[in-house]
């Protein structure tokens, strides 16, 4: 099992049936935009929760898909790659600890993203699905300067 060092959305994995394929599968949606293949990524009927800097803590798909909404439309343009990362399995639920880098682009600001990132995915079937996302930054100006920079578009 070779797990890519760096996940951007654009790998393919050999075995279809990996976890990892679900991860990947995010990254991609989430790079693209594409609200409909991130939502397909989450658990619908399931205590869902994420905590990150676009809007604090968030628990069921209604209010995730509001958060993802506000960088998934208009003029915001994000754009993020995980890495360092470590991924731990076991019989119906994997996780990724790691950090994600990229950037997020709003008219005339640019920002370097830097974001300690947690993802939990359990198996509902035969299908692996995302119930837990945690971020948080560790340079307090970045997180100030980002959440204005989402904040002044989403208002």
């Amino acid at each position: 099992m070779n797990i890519p060092k760096v996940i951007t959305g654009q790998e393919t994995f050999d075995d279809p049936e990996y976890p990892i394929n679900t991860l990947i599968a995010f990254y991609k949606a989430f790079n693209a935009r594409n609200a409909d293949e991130t939502a397909n990524n989450w658990a619908r009927n399931y205590a869902v929760a994420m905590s990150n800097p676009i809007g604090g803590l968030r628990r069921n798909w209604t209010a995730i898909r509001e958060a993802y909404g506000k960088i998934m439309q208009g003029e915001v343009r994000v754009y993020v790659e995980y890495h360092d990362f470590n991924y731990h399995q076991f019989e119906d639920v994997f996780y990724v600890e790691g950090r994600e880098r990229g950037s997020l682009v709003v008219g005339e600001i640019e920002l370097g993203l830097k974001i300690r990132t947690s993802r939990i995915f359990k198996l509902f079937g035969d299908e692996w699905k995302q119930i837990h996302h945690h971020g948080s930054m560790d340079n307090a100006d970045l997180l100030q300067r980002y959440q204005n920079a989402i904040m002044n578009i989403t208002q």
